[in-house]
């Protein structure tokens, strides 16, 4: 049989299999329809199945029974409702391209031909028409080569016998490419995938797993799994696959609730916000590192990553890179514990708990409870006993007050409808001290905001007890009036309500150990992208916060764009420091994919071991530099951007910060068609953007321009990360502008890719 007349077969089978997913698709939309009348119907009795009767005891509790019945109703009814809008959304992933793979095998003599596909598909009787890309038979597809396979199953390990496995492009219910391979993905269909110019949101590669990026993918016995990734390689685009592997996997135990990502800005998050659902899976969790250090500091404003870029540019002394990388150090964090556990006989810095304007618990009363505490307890079981006596004395003062004049007065104030909703609310019964137990419930609502208080911990002060360790703090980092100036420069912060980012994480820890807080348990995987921008205290702490976490971080080298002028360390020399004591996998992709050859080749030359990434065998056009003189530089750029938006959706001019971007956009001002984009941007417009190089990381765009790539801009090796960064973001085009004298980076380029105007 030759290929083409396989193709005839093949397309009858999806012409077959659309006509099911559509009359699938109609059969969901008519239970749905009958499950939302079914929820309006339970909805709209709700209100007369609960009638609230509280004259009688027994009408109360049989009126409790009645309400907890009708909740349990509409929840059903919400639920079932829930699962079919989650099935008809499976079904409408797979039309138009209901599989990409084939797999046939021999297993225990008898024959069997397999699709795969983003989701599992039955016909009426119960038959495979599509296996999910996630189950084990599937891995047969990305890790066999043709011959006897072994896969994993629930009983344990099976062997099968692969003969064939073939890949599909489907398009529109119509097969675009097709081949049989003994490898898992052939150049041809990521040759024909990654030609197309960038959607809005990320392509769901699925049929374009490596075989590296399969291991990522299907990973569960790590509990950190280092990703090292040269720009393009498509590390975004395994990590939701392993998402979405992951949620399958651990259906019965996990949801998306239960995994967090951080992303680096709110850009990217909204960028691969279509990814997972496209993979027949819900969104987890997405937050930047500065959201998630400002939900846990609220009422301070922390400097983001971004705002320390910007102000190192500026200025960044040799001082101030030494206590930096130490406060930024796992082992700082470290030493901060053991300073507090090294002094058993220091009072810890307490607030007064104010209600109503005045001391309801003084930081001295608060104080003295601490301290006779015995001080061999750890400091957290101290800090927790502390609590419990001050709740106990709220709880107390709550029962003296109930018979003061000023609360039988409020009392006797409150209308009939209140005084019987706190007997409802409440459950109390009538009796002869009826009153004394309404006056108590009355005061537990008036005295909420002080067990709030308590609760909460806000009677403990970690920013002066943080203060308080670095004064007692050993360094021999730098001269000992510098780092008093440096306390001084903190305390001056606080009192502004502000605070550095790496004391931020300092503070954070330090309060969570002291009052065994901020620790969530729940959370079962963490996935961090752009690692290498973030510090080992940031890791650390993170660690700290979701102990229950296995993490997968992801991260380049190359693109240490943010702490690249003061870090020299290497990542994963520290993150195996710092997660010694854990089961750490690293794995390494060096095929780049995004950009074509030309522009890989280019962009790899800046690189110290450029020669290990691997470009992709897609031609395009060679890069070009573009030198003006000052007074037409502007004016040259003008052009340049315009000329390549006739050809491309998406031009991007990346600058090395956010004033330089704001600078051209005045130059565009008039233009329409040229967006300036800001940190607060969670969508990619078409047209020209104009955006620091920070905000692009994890993005790709049709044709890029880089500003101003000069020796006065980019003028040693401490920009090569930026620069490097700056040309990987290009997929079809790149073109580097010049103001007068070209950047020491670029000197090795050959004279026939600048072009002087």
């Amino acid at each position: 049989m030759t290929i083409n007349q396989s193709k005839a077969e093949e397309q009858q089978r999806v012409n077959s299999v659309a006509k099911k997913i559509d009359e699938k698709i109609e059969h969901a939309d008519e239970s749905i329809a009958q499950a939302h009348q079914e929820t309006h119907r339970i909805e709209r009795n709700y209100g007369e199945n609960t009638k609230v009767n509280t004259t009688e005891v027994d009408d109360q509790m049989e009126t409790n029974a009645s309400v907890q019945q009708q909740k349990q109703l509409v929840a059903l009814a919400v639920e079932n409702e829930n699962i079919l809008n989650a099935n008809k959304l499976k079904l409408e992933n797979l039309q138009g391209s209901p599989y990409f793979g084939r797999i046939d095998i021999v297993e225990d003599g008898e024959e069997d031909t397999l699709y795969i596909g983003t989701s599992t598909l039955q016909d009426d009787d119960g038959e495979f028409l599509i296996y999910d890309w996630r189950a084990p038979i599937s891995g047969i597809y990305y890790n066999g080569m043709l011959g006897k396979v072994h896969y994993k199953t629930p009983n344990g390990t099976a062997e099968v016998d692969l003969k064939k496995k073939r890949q599909f492009q489907i398009i529109h219910n119509k097969i675009r490419n097709m081949f049989d391979t003994n490898e898992t993905v052939g150049d041809e269909i990521l040759q024909s995938v990654l030609s197309e110019y960038s959607d809005e949101y990320l392509k769901n590669i699925v049929a374009t797993i490596q075989h590296e990026q399969n291991t990522i993918i299907r990973d569960t016995h790590s509990d950190v799994l280092l990703v090292q990734g040269v720009a393009g390689s498509g590390k975004t685009s395994a990590i939701l696959q392993r998402v979405a592997y992951l949620l399958y996997h651990s259906r019965t135990t996990m949801t998306a609730d239960n995994i967090v990502l951080f992303s680096p800005n709110k850009l990217f998050s909204n960028y691969i916000s279509e990814v997972l659902p496209s993979l027949g899976e819900r969104n987890m969790r997405q937050v930047t590192l500065n959201e998630f250090i400002a939900l846990r500091l609220s009422g301070v404003q922390v400097e983001t990553l971004f705002e320390r870029y910007e102000k190192d540019e500026r200025n960044l002394p040799e001082t101030t890179i030494k206590i930096r990388l130490y406060k930024e150090s796992g082992e700082f964090l470290d030493t901060l514990e053991q300073l507090e556990e090294q002094h058993p006989e220091h009072i810890l810095h307490f607030e007064n708990v104010i209600f109503e304007g005045k001391p309801f618990f003084t930081k001295e009363e608060i104080s003295e409870v601490y301290d006779h505490i015995n001080h061999a307890y750890h400091i957290p079981d101290r800090f927790l006993k502390t609590k419990n006596i001050l709740i106990k004395r709220l709880q107390k003062r709550i029962h003296a007050d109930r018979n003061e004049d000023w609360v039988q007065a409020e009392i006797d104030n409150l209308s009939d409808e209140d005084f019987q909703q706190i007997i409802t609310d409440h459950n109390i019964e009538e009796s002869t001290n009826q009153r004394e137990i309404i006056a108590e419930e009355f005061l537990r609502e008036r005295y909420a905001p002080i067990y709030n208080a308590l609760i909460n911990n806000y009677f403990f002060n970690p920013y002066r007890e943080y203060l308080f360790l670095l004064n007692e703090m050993p360094q021999d980092l730098v001269e000992n009036d510098i780092w008093q100036t440096m306390i001084e420069s903190i305390d001056d912060q606080i009192e502004a309500h502000r605070l550095n980012l790496s004391d931020s994480i300092a503070i954070l820890y330090l309060r969570d150990l002291i009052t065994d807080g901020g620790v969530n348990h729940a959370i079962q995987h963490i996935f961090i992208d752009e690692v290498q921008d973030y510090t080992m205290a940031q890791l650390k702490y993170i660690g700290h916060a979701f102990p229950n976490a296995k993490m997968t971080l992801l991260g380049d080298r190359a693109q240490d764009v943010l702490t690249s002028s003061y870090r020299q360390k290497d990542l994963v020399t520290e993150v195996n420091e710092l997660f010694k004591k854990k089961k750490i996998t690293t794995i390494t992709l060096n095929q780049s994919y995004r950009s074509t050859a030309e522009i890989t080749n280019f962009a790899t030359k800046l690189l110290p071991n450029g020669d290990e990434v691997k470009a992709f065998s897609r031609q395009g056009e060679d890069p070009v530099i573009k030198v003006f003189d000052d007074d037409n530089y502007y004016q040259g750029l003008k052009e340049t951007a315009k000329t390549l938006n006739k050809k491309y959706e998406t031009v991007a001019i990346l600058t090395r910060n956010q004033a330089q971007a704001e600078q051209i956009y005045t130059h565009f001002s008039d233009e329409s068609i040229v967006t300036l984009v800001d940190a607060d941007f969670r969508s990619i417009p078409k047209g020209i953007l104009v955006l620091p190089i920070y905000l692009a990381k994890g993005l790709e765009f049709d044709a890029v321009i880089g500003h101003d790539i000069s020796a006065t801009n980019y003028p040693d090796q401490r920009s090569v990360d930026v620069l490097y960064t700056i040309c990987t973001r290009a997929m079809h085009s790149l073109t580097l502008c010049v103001d007068k004298e070209i950047s020491p980076l670029l000197s090795k380029e050959p004279a026939t890719l600048i072009s002087e105007k």
